[in-house]
């Protein structure tokens, strides 16, 4: 097995289990690349590689080369894993060694069961869409697009923004608003999710459209197909707005002219034998949860 790496800075509770993984691929013979990112934290607390080779990613091994992609981290770290996988879809495991691990759902005491499972072919893919952001000044270069969601949002302290929207060119409403979110399904329960959107379940072929805080009350999020063109307009007393895509952000200016759809390519999401959607609903944000049950 070809295998790439990628985690989150290191602290004195993540490094023995990162050691831990380390020592499990050796013992599953598998060759090891480490990103870029990751190869500095590693060095930077002396982990030894052991039997795997200490190489970055971006010296010649490309995504599309590798079996497996492993994230180690938190949904953070999952989602910048995304991001650096992008067309070549490489599966990816997601192992928690931070807070809620919605999608890094592999907890520090199955980290030997899973790798196990991993190595003799115990697991299915499971393919989630992407969303893509078009702008004409050409925000996040080639990585222009996401797991989860894409975000219009007011710059800190300024005043609310106005978010003109439209669907495949037909006017939808003017959102006077904190933001604006566009979810896909997987993104349904992150972001849009805590601004009172609906959850919706992975493969649903839809996108959530959901204000941040609306002044007008009447306005509510609304699920659209992912089939669909959205496009935007935005006014506002600031200079400039925020436009963020899963974990990151860059700033832009009100004249920009910004669209999202589905993505071309999507995400492999290794799910083990075992996993369950509706499982990992329930305990990670205590769906349901009532004393009858």
């Amino acid at each position: 097995m070809r295998i790439g790496v990628h985690g989150r800075p290191l602290d004195d509770k993540t490094i023995e289990y990162v050691q831990q993984i380390q020592a499990l691929l050796t013992k599953y013979g598998a060759e090891v690349f480490y990103t870029q990112e990751f190869d500095r934290e590693l060095q930077a607390v002396h982990t030894p590689s052991g039997e795997n080779p200490l190489i970055s990613l971006q010296e010649g091994v490309a995504p599309h080369s590798l079996d497996f992609m492993l994230s180690l981290g938190g949904d953070g770290t999952f989602l910048d894993t995304v991001a650096y996988v992008g067309p070549a879809e490489t599966p990816i495991l997601g192992i928690n060694l931070g807070r809620l691990g919605f999608l890094a759902t592999i907890s520090k005491d199955t980290i030997d069961k899973a790798l196990s499972d991993l190595a003799t072919g115990a697991y299915t893919l499971d393919h989630r869409s992407l969303i893509r952001l078009d702008s004409d000044n050409g925000l996040f270069g080639d990585h222009n697009y996401g797991l989860n969601e894409v975000a219009i949002l007011k710059q800190d302290t300024s005043s609310m923004i106005v978010v003109h929207t439209y669907i495949n060119g037909e006017y939808l409403n003017s959102y006077w608003a904190d933001g604006l979110i566009v979810a896909t399904p997987t993104g349904s329960t992150g972001y849009s999710l805590s601004c009172g959107g609906p959850v919706i379940l992975p493969r649903s072929e839809n996108f959530v459209v959901t204000p941040v805080s609306p002044h007008n009350l009447n306005v509510r999020p609304m699920v659209v197909s992912d089939d669909s063109v959205i496009s935007f307009e935005i006014e506002g007393r600031s200079r400039n707005f925020l436009v963020a895509m899963d974990s990151r952000s860059q700033l832009a200016d009100p004249k920009v002219q910004l669209a999202v759809r589905k993505e071309s390519f999507g995400a492999n999401l290794v799910k083990l034998n075992g996993y369950n959607f509706l499982d990992t609903l329930r305990q990670k944000l205590n769906w349901g949860l009532d004393m009858r049950n």
